[in-house]
This record gives structure tokens, sequence and C-alpha cells, in this order.
């Protein structure tokens, strides 16, 4: 038999191939000219131990010929194997001698399908995001000023100016886009006992925006009047580049400063080195 199935190629192969056929309800004549395996001897080993049709259960009968009725009302293999649960290739097996069916939908029709699936998709990811973001909101509840104290001096830290060793400037400078950031920022001067005197204001923003615009929109978010602004920063611009932050949803960035701020500055320095030093023990 050696001889005989390397004529046939792997035997294991070919045996994985006759047992699919076999449990798909065909007989050893039809395995043999599916396969065209002519040599008996081979045939017989390759199916060894499976039952011959007769003795299969007659579920797999009844599978058959639904499939068959299904194929005959105009159903696609992926139809009939989601209603039946079966693999394409026994699907395959049972209704290649009908005819195909004709497409159920016009190409038009079949592009307005897949639109409508894609936004049901689209529709059910943005609830499940909405979903996460939500119940991590809840999570976070009231903050207390000890939290707040902490929050604002890690936002400070990654987003503030900060002193260096060849330019020493300890002051509190804080640049950001994000209203929930700024407002964020505001809370925490607010808690550290920062008079409104001693804030001052300033855009940086490109000098194609809508500048007043951009004025009265940090001074709604601040509850300030307009007036309290410094002249703006205008960021000049360059024709060979793309800005993607434009539309009235643009109002640059706004620039937050303290007066007489170096001790708040150092506090800060203080507060993230204690942050940092607790975060790198629970590292170690």
């Amino acid at each position: 038999m050696n001889d005989s199935t390397s004529s046939y190629g792997d035997f294991e192969t070919l045996r994985e191939q006759a047992i699919g056929l076999r449990r798909a309800g065909l007989s050893l004549r039809q395995i043999r000219d599916e396969l065209k395996i002519f040599n008996n001897d081979l045939l017989n080993a390759l199916v060894k131990g499976e039952p011959s049709p007769a003795r299969r259960h007659r579920a797999k009968d009844d599978l058959r010929e639904r499939a068959r009725e299904l194929r005959r009302e105009g159903w696609t293999y992926d139809r009939i194997q989601l209603e039946l649960g079966c693999s394409k290739s026994s699907i395959s097996l049972w209704v290649r001698d009908l005819p195909k069916p004709e497409p159920r939908y016009t190409p038009e029709e079949q592009q307005a399908l897949m639109h409508a699936g894609l936004a049901r998709l689209r529709s059910a990811q943005n609830e499940e995001r909405e979903r996460v973001r939500l119940a991590a909101h809840q999570e976070v509840g009231e903050l207390s000023d000890r939290e707040l104290l902490l929050v604002g001096a890690a936002l400070y830290w990654a987003e503030g100016g900060k002193s260096k060793p060849h330019a020493r400037r300890e002051r509190v400078l804080f640049v950001n886009s994000d209203v929930g950031v700024i407002e964020t920022f505001v809370a925490w001067l607010d808690l550290q006992g920062v008079e409104p005197e001693h804030r001052r204001y300033r855009l940086l923003i490109h000098e194609s925006a809508d500048i007043p615009a951009a004025h009265q929109h940090w001074a709604d978010v601040l509850g300030v009047d307009v007036t309290v602004f410094s002249r703006p920063t205008l960021k000049r611009h360059n024709p060979k580049t793309v800005r993607k932050n434009t539309g009235d949803d643009y109002h640059g960035c706004l620039v937050i400063s303290v007066n007489q701020s170096a001790r708040l500055y150092l506090r800060t320095e203080g507060w993230w080195s204690g942050i940092a030093s607790h975060a790198q023990g629970r590292l170690r």
C-alpha cells in the first residue's frame, strides 16, 4: 500500500478529504470519483473506521434536504451556513448539482445594503464607546480638595512651563487648547487662592483665525470680560502647510500666566516630585 499511497500523494491529507466526503454522505464510488482514487485497497484504508452512509444518523440527511430546499429558494452558501450551522464544504457537496441562484439584489441595492450595515455597525460601536465613557465618568464622582491638588499638579507638570538649569523661570505658565483642561487648571488656581488680578490671559493663535470670536470663546469659558486679554501672539501662516485646526471650532491656545508665582511654582514642583516618588516606589 505504500507504493500506491505515494502515487496518490500524502496519505493523511487524502484521508482527511475522504473522511470529510464520507461524513457528507458520499458513497465509496462517489469518493472514488471525487478524489480520482481507483485502488480499492487504498480507498478502503482512507475511510477505515467511518460508518457507511446507510448507517449515518438521519439528521444529516435532513440537513442535506433542507440545504437543497434553501438553495432552490435562492439562498447563498453563507445564508445556508448561518441557518443550518454546517460547513460550506458540506453545503457545496449537497447542492452543487443545483443551478446557481440569480442575485437577489442589484449592484446598487447591494451597495445600499452594505452602507446600511456599516452605519448600524458604527452606531453600535459609538453607543459602546459612549457607554464606556459614561461608566468611567461616573466612577470619578466628586473630587476632594486633595485630589484636585494632585490632579492639578500632575496636569501642570505635563502641560505647564518648567524652569531649566540653564534658564531659571520659576513662575506658573500654562498653555492649552482643551476647554476641560483649562477649566481644571483654573479650578486648581482657585484652590491655591490665586486671585483674579494676578492672572494674565493671552491667545496663541494663527493669524488667519477669527481672533475676536476666539477671545469671546475663552472669555465665556473663564467667565471674564474680553478686555482682560493681553495682545495675542499670532502664528504666521505657511502656505506650504496644510492646517487641520481650522473652522468655527478652532479657538487657538489659551496662555495663562500668574504674577508673583515663584512660591506656587516651587510647591507644584514639590507636589509632582512626591507623586513621582510614590509611583516609583510602586514599581519596585
